[in-house]
C-alpha cells in the first residue's frame, strides 16, 4: 500500500491550498481515510475523515466549515480542500487509511500513512 501526500506549500492568511493523497496497492473501497497534521513543536492530530465506500465525513472542530474532504473514485484519491486559512493551520499534512470507523482520530489506530506534504500560512 502506497499513499503518496501533494499539494502543499506558502499562502498568505485567508488563502486556499488543496491537498491530494493518491492511494494505491489495494482496493480501498471498505477503508477510512483521514488527514492529519503535525505542527513544529506539537503531536500530530486528526483534521479530517472520509469513508472512500460511503462518502461519510468527519472533521476536527478546528477546521470545520472551512476544510472539505473529498475523493474521486476513478483515481483513487482524497483531496483536502482548506479554505480561510490561519496561521495555526502551518503543519506537515499527512494522510493515512484504516480499515474501521472508530477511533478515527487515535494516530496509532492507522494501518498506513503517507509521507507528509508541508503547509506554511504566513501573516
Amino acid at each position: 500500500v502506497q499513499l503518496q501526500a501533494s499539494g502543499g506549500g506558502l499562502v498568505l492568511a485567508g488563502g486556499s491550498l488543496r491537498l491530494s493523497c493518491v492511494a494505491s496497492g489495494r482496493t480501498f473501497s471498505n477503508y477510512i481515510i483521514s488527514w492529519f497534521r503535525q505542527a513544529p513543536g506539537k503531536e500530530r492530530e486528526f483534521v479530517a475523515a472520509m469513508s472512500w465506500r460511503v462518502g461519510r465525513t468527519y472533521y476536527a472542530a478546528s477546521v470545520e466549515g472551512r476544510f472539505t474532504i473529498s475523493r474521486d473514485n476513478a483515481v483513487n484519491t482524497v483531496y483536502l480542500q482548506m479554505n480561510s486559512l490561519k496561521p495555526e493551520d502551518t503543519a506537515v499534512y499527512y494522510c493515512a487509511v484504516k480499515s474501521s470507523s472508530s477511533y478515527l482520530s487515535l494516530r496509532n489506530k492507522y494501518d498506513y500513512w503517507g509521507q507528509g506534504t508541508l503547509v506554511t500560512v504566513s501573516s
